[in-house]
């Protein structure tokens, strides 16, 4: 696989889980960082559709969709490691729950960090608990009782759920809140510190300052986009 391009953002969980498949494949890759707060001219010819990152532009061809194009260089770069599992059913399970991560995590998040009410972040706790628990059954079925969702190496679900660890640390800093803990998701809590380790992933996942920052800055853009 040559003549890859990545456009995207650090702070992005879905340009992260790309940029991991592109690191567990070994492809070289040239990474475009779009600025924030703006689009840049190469990502809107690439992506006219939805206007978001990450596109993954290989040769003249752009990809979009963070698990599209996971699954697309698993497809091109056919050699070992696989991301996604050999058996169908499996690979329908690893499907299912990176689907469900992706609905649930990001509104699940941000409603935790933005409630104002205590009913609200209370609620939005128990929200977010309740998907860690899931995914805990779900780390033990799929895992088969090795190291990661994808067995012996980081596979799909690795990348789908291991792609929001920076924001969860986050989340649990501001907040104040223990998301992943050895009482409630004592699987998790190994597994994520594997993950973070991989060396595929462990110069990757933003930090929380990072992302503190991000935030931040989101907060400042939609301040002043508001009307007085």
């Amino acid at each position: 696989m040559a003549d890859v391009k990545l456009l995207g953002s650090r702070s992005s969980p879905f340009v992260n889980r790309v940029q991991i498949a592109l690191n567990s494949k070994s492809v070289n890759h040239v990474f475009l960082e779009e600025k924030f707060g703006s689009k840049s001219d190469i990502l809107l010819r690439s992506n006219p559709v939805h206007k978001k990152i990450p596109v993954l532009i290989h040769g003249d061809k752009p990809i979009c969709e963070s698990l599209i194009i996971v699954e697309y260089i698993d497809q091109v770069c056919s050699s070992s490691p696989s991301i996604l599992p050999s058996d169908p059913f499996d690979c329908a399970i690893a499907r299912f729950w990176a689907a469900y991560v992706d609905d649930k995590l990001p509104s699940s998040m941000k409603q935790l960090r933005t409630a104002q009410r205590d009913d609200e972040r209370l609620a939005a706790i128990e929200e977010m608990v309740g998907a860690m628990v899931l995914m805990e059954d779900a780390f033990v079925k799929c895992s088969k009782g090795k190291g990661f969702f994808g067995g012996d190496g980081i596979g799909y679900l690795d990348m789908a759920l291991g792609s929001y660890l920076g924001w969860l640390r986050m989340v649990e800093k501001t907040v104040n809140v223990k998301l992943l803990d050895e009482t409630k998701t004592p699987s998790l809590v190994g597994w994520a510190e594997r993950f973070c380790s991989h060396d595929a992933v462990k110069d990757v996942i933003p930090g929380i300052d990072e992302l503190m920052e991000v935030v931040a800055m989101h907060k400042a853009m939609a301040q002043a986009q508001s009307p007085n």
